[in-house]
């Protein structure tokens, strides 16, 4: 599998801020920064193998070396979100 972006960086590096369309992106709301959570990766890491079928996997890689700290990532969040959504369910309930 090629890691090889497809991206004409030059045109991007020349770009201002002016030229970027940004109509489709609503305005974060005061909500949202209530809501919003710093997160830090933590120091301690354990190493595992996953099996990660082949497109997710491209997508993390095309994103650039840093694919296993996204990943990582990713799955800390997921994980967040389900203690958060499990916590809601059994107050409900």
């Amino acid at each position: 599998m090629s890691n090889i972006s497809r991206t004409d960086w030059s045109r991007i590096d020349a770009m201002g801020d002016d030229n970027i369309d940004t109509s489709d992106i609503p305005p974060l709301t005061d909500k949202f920064f209530s809501n919003a959570k710093l997160r830090i990766p933590s120091s301690s890491v354990a190493t595992v193998a996953v099996n990660v079928d082949s497109e997710t996997l491209a997508w993390f890689q095309s994103k650039g070396e840093e694919a296993a700290p996204h990943m990582a990532a990713a799955l800390k969040i997921y994980a967040e979100a389900q203690k958060t959504s499990a916590t809601i369910v059994r107050q409900s309930a």
